[in-house]
């Protein structure tokens, strides 16, 4: 199982899994242009994509989907994230509930391949993803907590992609109006650096998993704290990472 992570943060999300010959795009949040040069480095032709799967259609999610169109691939997102999706051809369209899977046949079982559950973020129907294929990923992007049913969907996962948007300190002393990091910091906002490393810290058993740290903000966080937060948080476990785990910050 490849995975090739395009583009991540406020300027754009769009995450590649690969698995046998079928490839699957989690958002397109960046030019639709920029999407097919970065596939094309990764390896992949556009009109190999089985699906693209939006999390919630915010603009640095879904600014690239006239590649959809373009190349005639079945885009799925939550009923309520359809109001805000424009430039899809309507024969493209599939609709996802929490609970709910797609069946892509990437090894010949037949089983359900990639599965949708609940996120929190102030969109109308946010959704995370978990894809079964050689390996099992889970996917959770933009929320503002992690629950129960979420770490549920997760649990066993091979790869961990998961946001750590920003350190709390930073936020609070930033030149953002109060509005907005008000937003930020809410249970439909977005990940700080403790909670994803407190969610991890529930999932990781110290196998291997891959983390890949993702969403960062480019002013209220920094690479290195995101890294040292989830690194304190697994090692209270006696987990280290490059021999229990692997994280990278992307």
């Amino acid at each position: 199982m490849k995975i090739d992570i395009l583009a991540s943060g406020s300027g754009g999300n769009c995450i590649a899994v690969r698995s046998g010959s079928t490839v699957i795009l989690i958002d397109a949040g960046i030019p639709k242009t920029k999407i097919e040069k970065r596939l094309l480095d990764a390896g992949i032709r556009p009109d190999e994509i089985a699906g693209i799967f939006i999390t919630h259609a915010h603009g640095d999610h879904i600014k690239g989907l006239p590649l959809a169109s373009k190349y005639r691939i079945p885009v799925y997102a939550a009923e309520g994230e359809w109001k805000d999706i424009h430039g899809v051809d309507e024969e493209l369209h599939s609709s996802l509930s929490p609970g709910d899977f797609v069946r892509f046949d990437f090894y010949g079982k037949g089983k359900p391949e990639i599965t949708a559950f609940r996120t929190h973020h102030d969109a109308y129907d946010p959704l995370g993803y978990v894809i079964e294929g050689e390996k099992k990923v889970s996917i959770c992007l933009d929320t503002g907590h992690v629950d129960s049913d979420m770490l549920e969907a997760m649990r066993g996962s091979d790869v961990y992609i998961i946001e750590a948007n920003h350190d709390p300190d930073l936020v609070a002393v930033s030149d953002y109006p109060d509005s907005v990091k008000a937003r930020i910091l809410s249970d439909f906002g977005h990940l700080s650096n403790q909670q994803a490393a407190g969610a991890l810290a529930k999932l990781v058993q110290g196998r291997g998993e891959r983390i890949y740290l993702t969403h960062l903000s480019r002013q209220n966080n920094h690479p290195a704290i995101a890294r040292a937060t989830v690194e304190a948080a697994l090692r209270r476990k006696g987990f280290v990472n490059g021999k229990h785990y692997f994280c990278e910050v992307v």
